[in-house]
């Protein structure tokens, strides 16, 4: 069914993510209508297509929201044309590559009166909402992250992520930060230790330590040279008994016994979530996932490692 008043949304940084997830999810929406696409190297079948942000919505002016899917290091720059030209905007995740822009934009947004969403789209993992009501109604007693993946496989030949403001691998773990901060008490890094390839500007590995404000410390391993099987796990030992949220949020095990699982549609939810902030006038921008990266390489500990090749 065709919503009356479809968003009409355009969509910027035609790469992977864009055609394994958001393109999917604008087709099904009713809410949406997208209507064109701008990318230097990538194209949209059946959609007008430009070089560049600026020369889309010159073209095509009716366009009333913007996705931005480009790295992070060149977000800010799409963003701000986006919101000074009156555009409601989605940042993929992460919002951008530093935590000062992002405030930025989100203050450009406010004085424009239009929504600015950043898109977290691991906090809408199917088992997550499960475990922040399990943790909240417990004393939790430990907790721990292990994030270890394939950067081969999910990022193959992909530059961007080793060059500065790439992430490197807080790239996938600030997926995990995203779930993190909204499942687990407030919490601050107390130490880092990065492992940088000596011929790369982004660590491979990462070893952080939080605290939050009970004391509770929560170690975080992040790992990107994981083969075989991936894991995304955070788990934590409470008064209510033993927890594992793995699979990235799409399962949630309480003293071994499922008690919530599901298939994986975070993107289809993320843009249900967009259409709710246009629709209201509202924003939703939560900056403590970026801003845990920022602090892990502010106090983190550099260690040059064995170089890495694709």
């Amino acid at each position: 069914m065709i919503h009356a008043n479809p968003i009409r949304i355009g969509i910027v940084g035609v790469g992977k993510i864009v055609r394994d997830q958001h393109l999917p999810a604008l087709a099904a929406d009713p809410d949406y209508r997208l209507v064109a696409a701008a990318s230097r190297h990538g194209k949209v079948d059946g959609i007008s297509n430009f070089p560049s942000i600026e020369a889309m919505l010159e073209a095509v002016p009716e366009i009333e929201a913007v996705s931005l899917c480009m790295p992070p290091q060149f977000r800010y720059e799409a963003a701000h044309t986006a919101l000074a030209a009156g555009k409601h905007v989605f940042l993929e995740k992460p919002p951008g590559a530093t935590v000062s822009e992002v405030e930025h934009l989100k203050a450009s947004a406010r004085n424009k009166g239009v929504s600015l969403f950043a898109s977290w789209h691991s906090r809408y993992a199917p088992a997550v909402e499960a475990a922040r009501d399990f943790l909240a109604s417990a004393h939790v007693r430990a907790a721990a992250i292990t994030w270890k993946e394939d950067v081969r496989r999910w990022h193959p030949n992909q530059e961007w992520i080793w060059t500065p403001g790439g992430f490197g691998v807080f790239d996938p773990g600030i997926n995990a930060l995203s779930i993190a901060t909204h499942i687990l008490p407030a919490m601050h890094i107390v130490s880092a230790d990065l492992d940088f390839p000596e011929n790369r500007d982004a660590p491979v590995t990462a070893h952080v330590v939080f605290r939050a404000a009970t004391g509770l410390r929560v170690p975080m391993e992040l790992d990107w040279l994981q083969t075989g099987p991936q894991s995304w796990d955070i788990t934590a030992e409470t008064d209510k008994g033993s927890m594992l949220l793995s699979g990235g949020g799409a399962r949630l095990v309480i003293d071994g016994k499922v008690v919530q699982e599901g298939q994986e549609a975070e993107y289809p939810a993320l843009y249900r979530r967009f259409a709710e902030l246009v629709r209201s006038g509202r924003s939703d921008v939560d900056l403590a996932p970026l801003q845990h990266v920022a602090d892990a390489f502010m106090l983190g500990k550099r260690n040059v490692v064995a170089p890495f090749f694709d």
